[in-house]
């Protein structure tokens, strides 16, 4: 960070993300170093005696030693460079890289003609020497994979151009300014990508909105960044780092506070003074047919082994040619489908009305279902799973939703609206939910879903809402999908639970935002070079934030909140203001000169003037895609692992050596919650569990834990009274 830039273009790589590359490109060209200096030994006298080619094979041998020791020297001297300063130390820790690189791709050109020397001395029969098996052997060998390796560097650098690093963009009509036609450039960019990488989704209207309004998203997130892709690698490694530290202090400060009673174990207590229709059992149950409608993938996800032999139990060979019991659309000619709905659900085909698998940009599969267990209609709808449903997600900018009984202006998240409106409209149509509940006029509409599902099943919920007054919601791990009026709106009949860290509550726009402003300031006040946070966030992932870490990684000199100027550490490339002087570059500007001239007396004033450049990622950090905030919506219960302090753990090795059965019990809770409020959600944190935590069969297993848990108490308690 920033871009590297090299021959007159900006790249997709930064001047300290030649470590890895280089180190590995070192080890491959000190072996063959040794190998054709082997090879040079054994055979350069044999090269006299050639009959045709003799000095070709010497000009190729001593070009090849020579080529190969200045690239090693390269390579040595580029790893050395790149692994100097922090992540933001651009000018006097890494300002010889360029030219460094530079000398080293130039050198392709003389390695590539080399190598085609050899390849017509191994390959063909114009150079006639005598036979040495070792070497012609070693020569074929190392020509191959001479050609491997320059076809890698080469897809390498395909892969790490800026498609518009050279675009010089001129403002040619009065009303529009140089971002406004970078912002179209970048946006075409992204579309162009979206179009070849994703050929095989289909081409229609809705197809081609969706890629715009993406593309249009991205563009606004990273355009003028200057962000890398190993930046955001670092960024996010930092911010696990950063978050720890604050939900260690956050969780210290809880215990200090006695605060940490807000959240509760006891169901009965958690639900004392709720509506009835607001049950913990209910939504166990309803979560299991959420996640039945992911189907048949979902099934061979679960189970790797036993998938086939679950599925086969349900399908219904050649379906496509026989009469069904069940209207099922958009499954396969086997039901496979229907077939892990069937086994996931544990239900039979005569309590299933209705199913849609079709799956495109705006439209997620679904099921209607007879519920005689609960006595209920439910309308069970697919979380994301395929790519069609990642683009539905990431139409992520507000709708206006008009309906009556809403707040007024109230938004919600455009994708998730569609596609609760063309299901509506499908449904409508068809006159599916109408005849279910005809044929079971006493029972009550349930609307369910997981994930993307879950938004979905709110909004269906909203539109249905004048319609059937008495229906009800029951919405897990939902995105942030309505604004905060129109949230609080959904408590009369939306009931949501989420699992601790889950990504998919807290994501949106504004904490995407959010997180990048972040991880500027992480990457800015990070004092570590990017190899070594890449490298400990690997141990990260294996073995956890060891203590010693949560401090060593961050600046001296960070910059707090009291500081009147933000100044950028040392040779710091700056990424973030203060807010008192954001509208103040005159004043960065001359304090980075005199902070710069400090700290080296070399420092030009050529450099100075390129800072305004940098400073550009201020205004990146606080650009805004839209100033709408979205929020999971209804009755939100919150569940999470449950911590224990030293005290409680000590307790709990004494409780294990008493008599006290109930006690035991008590302490043996994995789980506690509480409930929450929109508000709660307005921040994405990187943590260790923020995927796994959104995973169906997790939240699945979570809420039949606590039933289980739940259930064993009452039956020692009934024993502890007896």
């Amino acid at each position: 960070m920033p871009a590297l830039k090299l021959f007159g273009r900006k790249w997709l790589a930064a001047t300290d993300d030649m470590v890895f590359p280089c180190l590995f490109e070192f080890i491959v060209r000190l072996i063959w170093l040794i190998m054709m200096g082997v090879i040079t030994h054994r055979y350069y006298d044999y090269t006299f005696t050639c009959t045709s080619g003799g000095e070709c094979v010497r000009v190729y041998l001593v070009g090849m030693l020579v080529l190969l020791s200045l690239n090693i020297v390269l390579l040595v001297a580029l790893i050395n460079r790149s692994a100097q300063g922090g992540i933001c130390d651009v000018h006097s820790a890494r300002r010889m890289v360029p030219p460094l690189l530079g000398a080293k791709l130039l050198l392709l050109l003389p390695e590539a003609g080399w190598n085609g020397l050899g390849t017509v001395w191994a390959f063909t029969s114009v150079i006639t020497c005598p036979d040495d098996h070792f070497t012609n052997t070693a020569i074929d060998v190392l020509v191959c994979l001479d050609w491997v390796l320059f076809a890698l560097l080469v897809f390498a650098l395909a892969m790490v151009i800026d498609p518009i690093g050279s675009v010089k963009l001129r403002a040619s009509q009065p009303d529009l300014t140089l971002d406004t036609l970078k912002n179209r450039q970048v946006t075409r960019t992204w579309i162009r990508r979206f179009r070849w990488f994703f050929c095989w989704l289909n081409r229609d209207k809705e197809s081609l909105e969706a890629f715009a309004q993406v593309a249009g998203l991205f563009s606004s997130l990273f355009r003028d960044s200057d962000l890398v892709p190993s930046d955001l690698i670092a960024g996010c490694v930092l911010l696990r780092v950063k978050q720890k530290r604050e939900s260690r202090e956050q969780w210290r400060l809880e215990i200090m506070a006695e605060q940490r009673l807000k959240y509760k174990s006891d169901l009965r207590e958690v639900f004392r003074g709720k509506p009835v229709w607001l049950s913990f059992d209910k939504a166990e149950h309803y979560m299991k047919l959420s996640m039945a409608t992911y189907g048949c993938t979902f099934v061979m996800y679960r189970y790797c082994c036993t998938g086939i032999c679950r599925l086969l139990r349900h399908t219904t060979c050649c379906a496509c040619f026989r009469p069904k019991k069940v209207m099922v659309e958009g499954d396969n000619c086997c039901m496979c489908n229907m077939a892990g709905f069937k086994e996931l659900a544990d239900m039979t085909e005569d309590e299933i009305i209705y199913a849609n698998f079709k799956n495109r940009i705006f439209e997620v599969p679904f099921c209607i279902i007879s519920d005689h267990k609960t006595k209920s209609i439910v309308l069970t709808l697919r979380g994301s799973i395929s790519l069609r449903d990642v683009f539905t997600d990431l139409v992520a900018c507000p709708e206006k939703i008009d309906l009556e009984g809403l707040p007024e202006g109230s938004m919600a998240h455009k994708g998730m609206l569609i596609t609760a409106k063309k299901l509506k409209t499908h449904l409508d149509e068809t006159k599916t939910l109408d005849k279910a509940l005809s044929l079971y006029p006493h029972y009550d509409l349930v609307i369910t879903g997981h994930s993307l599902g879950a938004a979905a099943a709110v909004l269906l919920g909203i539109l249905y809402k004048p319609i059937y007054p008495e229906l009800k919601v029951y919405a897990f791990s939902t995105p942030c999908v309505i604004t905060r009026a129109a949230a609080i709106y959904c408590e009369s009949f939306v009931f949501t639970i989420g699992v601790g860290d889950d990504f998919a509550m807290r994501i949106s726009v504004e904490t995407i935002e959010n997180l990048r402003a972040q991880l500027f300031e992480a990457l800015q006040n990070c004092r570590l070079p990017k190899y070594r946070v890449i490298v400990n966030g690997f141990g990260y992932a294996l073995f956890g934030v060891p203590s010693k870490h949560l401090n060593t990684t961050w600046r001296d000199d960070r910059p707090t909140p009291h500081h009147s100027v933000l100044l950028p550490a040392p040779n710091a490339v700056p990424y973030m203001f203060a807010p008192s002087t954001a509208n103040s570059i005159e004043v960065f500007s001359s304090s980075l000169r005199q902070n710069c001239k400090e700290t080296d007396p070399n420092y030009s004033k050529n450099k100075v003037q390129e800072i305004p450049h940098f400073w550009k990622t201020r205004e990146v950090a606080t650009r805004k895609y839209t100033n709408v905030s979205l929020y999971p919506a209804g009755n939100i219960l919150h569940i999470v692992h449950k911590k224990k302090s030293k005290e409680e753990k000590s307790r709990w090795h004494c409780l294990q050596l008493s008599c006290c059965k109930k006690k035991r019990r008590a302490d043996e809770k994995t789980y506690e919650m509480r409930w929450l409020s929109p508000d709660s959600f307005d921040e994405l944190r990187v943590m260790p569990r923020m995927l796994l935590d959104h995973l169906p069969e997790n939240v699945y297993k979570v809420l039949t834990t606590i039933l289980d848990e739940q259930e064993t108490e009452i039956e020692d308690n009934v024993e502890f009274i007896m």
